[in-house]
């Protein structure tokens, strides 16, 4: 077995697989029995993307802290690797359903979406745990869904449920991704305590 394949099966790559394929399925299958036919609302794409990245947080670190910085790997084209991936099957998972009769659409609202929260996600990883990584994310989007902002300042704070146009959510949604991918891609994930190691 050579060394990819070693990394993806201890990063549970596999699984989260699955698992995201099966929770896009399901989110489908909901759309369409209470929603019908066309594109989901932003809030219904939002969630779905959050659900799906929080399946791609389980990949971020892989079972042993110090594996993942030994010097005989290129760790940092590893993680930007996995990153874009991630992103990657994020949206082509999102991205299959524009050929059903309900979408998680636009495709900009997709793209913004699942690449500010991955990079959320991975900052969160490197700065306190993959363990913990998913809280940021989910509580800020379960914010932007309950209090849709207006204005400069409201679309830049609920970025991930404002339209494909609106110019403070993709800065923002930027920022997130691109912050992520360098903490994530220079440090790795953080590493683990005692008691998480339990």
């Amino acid at each position: 077995m050579n060394g990819l394949m070693l990394y993806i099966r201890s990063r549970q790559v596999p699984a989260a697989l699955g698992a995201a394929a099966a929770a896009t399925t399901v989110a489908w299958l909901c759309a369409t029995g209470f929603g019908g036919k066309g594109e989901v609302s932003g809030t219904v794409l939002v969630l779905t993307a959050l659900l799906l990245v929080a399946v791609a947080t389980a990949t971020l670190e892989g079972p042993d802290d110090a594996l993942d910085r030994t010097a005989a790997r290129p760790w940092g084209w590893l993680r930007i690797s996995h990153l874009a991936a991630a992103l990657g099957g994020v949206l082509v998972l999102l991205l299959t359903t524009l050929l059903t009769a309900t979408r998680f659409g636009p495709f900009g609202c997709a793209v913004r979406d699942a690449g500010g929260l991955l990079g959320l996600t991975a900052l969160g990883a490197a700065t306190v745990g993959t363990a913990r990584s998913w809280f940021v994310p989910l509580g800020w989007t379960l914010g932007a869904a309950t209090f849709p902002g207006a204005g400069t300042a409201g679309e830049a704070l609920t970025w991930q449920t404002q339209a494909a146009d609106s110019r403070p959510a993709t800065v923002v949604a930027a920022v997130l991704a691109i912050t992520g991918t360098v903490a994530y891609v220079s440090g790795g994930p953080r590493r683990r305590t005692s008691s998480e190691n339990v």
